[in-house]
């Protein structure tokens, strides 16, 4: 029995991955998208291990005395029960699909970092308005663009909202996939000039930078006076920081 779960549950596993990885696009929820031959690669290991597993249950023989602790209900192979529960987390992959990683994830960590060096240097925007941007690439033209290029400047960004909490307000944000889902970061960029839509609703918006601090240092808000808002439907790879998608 206990050779049976384990072949079981390799089989499981492995099917779930090949289900997430081939036929869905549930594995960006996990991991980057350049990852997804690796689940593949390791989905057909499991299930050729599962397969190497059962053909070998059926070449060995019954041990002797084995079909007499049957009978007496002593059957010492057999695997606890409890290890069934192992196999929950592989039907989950191929039954339903966890939840995305969204504002209650964001509403409890930090902004992401944005990282530069002393050497880095902006190129001049163009003129093009209003100016699609990263939530990553607005920070940093906010808090590190000595030319203050984006002083005045309407921008475009999109992301999902995230309420502020108890003082109000919201942010425009991305969750961002290092590796993985349990490496990730998270970007914010306050909003101001309107109420909070719902939590998690993806979005676009327009606006211009809402001064507060001194725009070129870290002591300046990323923050935008919003303009324009306008619902976009969750991109397939949400866990990047990408460009702004065209309003629905």
């Amino acid at each position: 029995m206990r050779r049976l779960a384990q072949t079981a549950l390799l089989a499981l596993i492995g099917a779930g991955l090949l289900h997430t990885a081939l036929f869905t696009d549930l594995y960006l929820r996990y991991v980057k998208e350049g990852l997804r031959p690796v689940l593949i690669a390791s989905g057909v290991v499991l299930l050729l291990l599962a397969a190497v597993n059962a053909y070998l249950d059926l070449r060995r023989p019954e041990p002797p005395g084995h079909a007499h602790a049957h009978e007496h209900g002593h059957d010492h192979s057999a695997a606890p029960r409890v290890a069934w529960l192992l196999a929950l987390p592989a039907v989950s992959l191929l039954a339903f699909a966890p939840p995305a990683l969204g504002a209650y994830t964001a509403a409890h960590s930090g902004g992401k970092p944005v990282t530069t060096t002393a050497r880095e240097r902006f190129d001049r925007l163009p003129v093009t308005s209003p100016l699609p941007l990263t939530l990553t690439g607005f920070t940093k033209r906010v808090q590190q663009d000595p030319t203050l290029a984006i002083r005045g400047r309407q921008v475009r960004l999109t992301g999902f909202v995230t309420p502020a909490g108890p003082g109000g307000g919201w942010y425009l944000t991305r969750i961002i996939f290092t590796c993985c889902a349990a490496d990730s970061q998270t970007v914010k960029v306050r909003v101001y000039g309107t109420d909070a839509p719902p939590a998690d609703t993806w979005l676009a918006i327009t606006g211009t930078w809402h001064p507060a601090g001194r725009l070129g240092t870290r002591s300046a808000e990323a923050a935008l006076d919003v303009h324009e808002t306008h619902p976009i439907a969750q991109p397939v790879n949400a866990f990047t920081d990408d460009l702004p998608l065209t309003p629905s």
